[in-house]
């Protein structure tokens, strides 16, 4: 009897973080183009710090370009006005904030975590029911982990655990390491808005390589044997 086959993992899908918004109007304009571009699963939305309902304004106004898209929405932090915005979910960062938000957001709603500082705490999140965890995001002081630490730390959650994993990748190189490494998602912020050649051909050309790299992955064409 021939011996069980894993089906591949599938190639990982873009998770696109915007800049802090403080008017929506430009980039919800912008955004149907962008998305255009790439694979893109969901849109984290950053907002400016304000009253509640500025800020559920802000995701309304933006809701439509991503949602059509066929992209989930997400908020960072926020998780009190993700049903009266419309959002799909939000975006925590550490377990005391996804234990705080998870009543309000399941099981409708998604309820993703970063800031996870050690395996420990990953294997927290995960069991706590988590919808994704992210690793290799800058802290509060602007650092990240290596990118050797981010790729083990994907690695090691692929191989062991069922929910997604993000890798968060600064550069293009990086997207591709991770793609070797087993993310479901690659997340992108700067690397898309900072590039000379504007958002949209730089989100193509990264999901190009995401491509690319997937393919040259040895078990992307076939299960594993």
């Amino acid at each position: 009897m021939a011996g069980k086959t894993t089906p591949p993992r599938p190639a990982p899908r873009l998770y696109l973080a915007t800049p802090v918004i403080t008017d929506p109007a430009p980039l919800a304009a912008e955004l149907p183009n962008i998305l255009r571009g790439g694979d893109v699963a969901a849109v984290l939305v950053r907002l400016k710090e304000s009253d509640p309902r500025s800020m559920i304004r802000c995701v309304k106004a933006l809701a439509p370009a991503i949602q059509d898209a066929g992209a989930a929405l997400l908020v960072e932090g926020h998780a009190d006005i993700v049903a009266r915005a419309g959002a799909d979910g939000a975006h925590l960062n550490g377990l005391a904030a996804l234990d705080e938000a998870q009543p309000g957001l399941k099981p409708d709603r998604i309820a993703g975590v970063g800031g996870l500082a050690t395996r420990h705490d990953s294997m927290t999140a995960g069991e706590r029911g988590t919808d994704y965890v992210l690793f290799g995001e800058k802290d509060a002081a602007g650092r990240r982990p290596s990118v050797d630490a981010i790729v083990e730390r994907l690695s090691w959650w692929a191989e062991l655990f069922e929910p997604p994993c993000v890798g968060y990748a600064a550069t293009r190189e990086e997207a591709t390491e991770f793609v070797a490494a087993g993310a479901d998602f690659i997340l992108v912020d700067d690397l898309v808005w900072n590039d000379p050649r504007g958002p949209a051909a730089a989100l193509a050309d990264i999901d190009s390589a995401i491509k690319q790299a997937y393919m040259a992955v040895p078990t992307a064409a076939a299960g594993q044997g």
